[in-house]
C-alpha cells in the first residue's frame, strides 16, 4: 500500500507501532533505527525474500528459514536492512523458542528495529494495525484534499487568481507562482522573485516543444510541477507548484483543481475583454470611416495618449481574425489600462487597430502580427503608419491600407523612404511612359554615339548641381562636364536651369534606377 503524502501527512514508524497498547510486541534490538517509517507488514518463509519486496516492509518470520549457522543468520539480516525494510519481527514457541544472538547482534549494529511478536498477538493483527493507519490517514488526507478545493473554490469567488494561488501553496506547505502568457508573473507565494523562478520561465519558453499538460521539473531535492492553462488552443497562462519532496498523488489532483479554477477565471477575463473591444469597434469603425461623424466617435471613444500606431491586418476573414487579434493583443501588452485604451475594428479588407507609439523596437505592431502570422488564418500583411491624434486616424488608417497592399510581413511608413512611396504606388505603365518621355532622347542618344550623358545627368543631381563636385566624381576636366551638360539639354529639350525640368528628370532618374538620386 504506497503512503500518499502531501502537506501534513503522517507515516505510520516502528516507534509508533511497537507503541500500540492493543499489540504484544517487544523491542530486542535495533532501538536506533525505531524512526524508520513502515510502509507495509509483510509474512514470509523464505530464505531470501529481497525479490518480493520493495522496501519499507516490516518483514514477520516464525524463522523457518533463517539460516542454520551465525553466518547464515547476520546475511539473513543484512540482506532485509539492505533491501530497505523497516525491521524484522518473530512469532516465538512456533518454531524457534529464542531469537538467534547473532541476529540480534547483527540488528543491533545495523540500527534495524528486531522485534519479538509475544502473548496471543498474530501476525494479521500487525498487518491490519498498519493497513488501519494507512486507510485513517487516506480518509484524513481525502478530506483535507475537498478541505482545499473548498478553500480554492471560495477564494476564487472572493479575491480572484491570488487567492486560488495562495490556497494551494498553503495546502502543500509549498510555494506557487503564476505566469500570464508573456511568462510574466501575475502572483507569487511568497511574494517576490525567488532563483527556483528562473527554472520555471526556462521551461516556459521551451513549453512548444513537450507535450500540453503538467511537466515535472527538478530543482535540487525539491520538485516543480508545471502545468500550461490553455483553451481553445491558446495559451492562457502557467501554474508552477514546488514542492519539498517528490509531489504526490493527492498534490498533482489539487494542481490540476487549481489549475481547472484558474483557467475558467482566465477565460471569463478573456471573454469580458473580447466584449470591451467589440463594444468599442463601431465608435472606431465611424471613426475612420464617416468624417462627419468621427468628432462625436472621437469624445466618446477612449484611446491612448497620442501618437498612435495604426496597424492594418491584411485578411479575407476580418470577423474571424478580431478575437484572435484582442487575445494576440493580451499577449504583446500584457493586462491592464493600455491594453483597454487599445482600440480595434473589422473594415472589409482587414482589421484596424490603434495601439500606443512605443519607441522601443520591435514596434508593438510588428510584435502583434508576428504572434498573430504564426496562428491559423492570421493575416497576410500589416501595414502601419504614425496618427498624431483623432482627427488624423481616417488619413492614417488609409495610408495603413496601402502600405500593407504593397506585400506581405510587416512593414511601418517610418521605415519605409518617402520616395519609395510615391515610387510603389505609381502603375508600372505609367512609371515606364514617364521615363520613356523624360530619358528616351537621351538613351536613344547614349546608345547611338556611344556617350554617357544619363550617367553623367545623374551624378550632376546626386552631386546637388556642382560643378566641381561632379567633374571630380566622373574624373574629367569641368570644361567638360559643361558641354556634356549643354549636350544634353539640347537632346533632351530641358534646360537644367529651370527648377521643374530638374524635378522631371530627378523623379525619371529616381524611377529608372529604382531608388532616388542624392548625396
Amino acid at each position: 500500500m504506497q503512503y500518499a503524502q502531501f502537506a501534513g501527512g503522517r507515516p505510520l514508524t516502528m516507534r509508533a507501532l511497537t507503541a500500540r497498547p492493543d499489540l504484544e510486541i517487544r523491542i530486542r534490538a535495533g532501538h536506533g533505527g525505531l524512526d524508520r517509517t513502515v510502509r507495509w507488514a509483510h509474512v514470509t518463509e523464505l530464505h531470501d525474500p529481497v525479490r518480493w519486496l520493495r522496501g519499507g516492509e516490516l518483514v514477520l518470520t516464525v524463522g523457518l528459514n533463517v539460516g542454520a549457522t551465525e553466518a547464515e543468520q547476520r546475511a539473513y539480516v543484512a540482506r532485509l536492512d539492505t533491501a530497505g525494510c523497516a525491521g524484522l519481527g518473530f512469532a516465538l514457541d512456533t518454531w524457534l523458542t529464542e531469537i538467534p544472538p547473532a541476529m540480534v547482534d547483527e540488528a543491533e549494529q545495523r540500527n534495524m528495529p528486531l522485534l519479538s511478536v509475544e502473548g496471543n498477538t498474530p501476525f494479521i493483527a500487525i498487518v491490519e494495525a498498519v493497513a488501519e493507519h494507512y486507510a485513517t490517514e487516506q480518509l484524513r488526507l481525502q478530506g483535507k484534499m475537498l478541505t482545499a478545493q473548498d478553500a480554492m473554490v471560495r477564494s476564487a469567488l472572493r479575491t480572484g487568481l491570488p487567492g486560488v494561488v495562495t490556497e494551494l501553496a498553503k495546502a502543500v506547505a509549498g510555494e506557487a507562482l503564476l505566469l500570464d502568457q508573456n511568462g510574466l508573473t501575475t502572483h507569487s507565494v511568497p511574494g517576490g522573485e525567488h532563483p527556483w523562478h528562473s527554472t520555471v520561465r526556462s521551461a516556459v519558453v521551451l513549453d512548444g516543444d513537450r507535450p500540453r499538460g503538467m511537466s515535472i521539473l527538478a530543482d535540487g531535492d525539491a520538485t516543480i510541477l508545471l502545468q500550461n492553462l490553455r483553451a481553445g488552443g491558446s495559451t492562457l497562462g502557467w501554474l508552477a507548484l514546488r514542492c519539498s519532496s517528490p509531489a504526490s498523488a493527492p498534490t498533482r489532483m489539487l494542481t490540476n483543481h487549481a489549475a481547472s479554477l484558474l483557467t475558467m477565471h482566465l477565460l471569463r477575463s478573456r471573454d469580458a475583454r473580447r466584449l470591451h473591444h467589440h463594444a468599442r469597434a463601431p465608435l472606431l469603425r465611424l471613426l475612420v470611416t464617416d468624417r462627419t461623424a468621427g468628432a462625436s466617435a472621437a469624445r466618446l471613444l477612449t484611446l491612448p495618449p497620442p501618437p498612435f500606431e495604426v496597424v492594418h491586418l491584411a485578411t479575407d476573414r476580418p470577423d474571424t481574425l478580431v478575437d484572435q487579434v484582442v487575445d494576440a493583443l493580451a499577449d504583446v501588452m500584457g493586462s491592464g489600462p493600455a491594453l483597454d485604451r487599445a482600440a480595434l475594428c473589422a473594415l472589409d479588407d482587414g482589421v484596424l487597430v490603434v495601439l500606443p507609439e512605443s519607441r522601443t523596437r520591435p514596434r508593438l505592431g510588428e510584435l502583434l502580427f508576428t504572434d498573430l502570422a504564426a496562428r491559423p488564418e492570421g493575416p497576410r500583411a500589416a501595414g502601419a503608419c504614425q496618427a498624431r491624434g483623432s482627427a488624423y486616424l481616417a488619413d492614417a488608417a488609409n495610408r495603413a491600407r496601402r502600405i500593407a497592399a504593397s506585400g506581405p510581413g510587416y512593414r511601418h511608413a517610418a521605415d519605409t523612404e518617402a520616395w519609395s512611396l510615391l515610387r510603389d504606388s505609381l502603375p508600372a505603365e505609367a512609371s515606364e511612359e514617364f521615363q520613356q518621355t523624360v530619358l528616351g532622347a537621351l538613351r536613344e542618344h547614349d546608345a547611338r554615339n556611344g556617350t554617357e550623358l544619363v550617367a553623367t545627368l545623374r551624378s550632376y543631381l546626386e552631386h546637388n548641381c556642382g560643378i566641381e563636385a561632379t567633374a571630380r566624381a566622373l574624373g574629367v576636366h569641368r570644361n567638360t562636364l559643361r558641354a556634356r551638360l549643354r549636350t544634353a539639354e539640347r537632346v533632351m529639350g530641358r534646360s537644367l536651369d529651370v527648377p521643374r525640368h530638374r524635378l522631371e528628370l530627378w523623379a525619371a532618374l529616381a524611377l529608372d534606377a529604382g531608388s532616388a538620386p542624392g548625396p
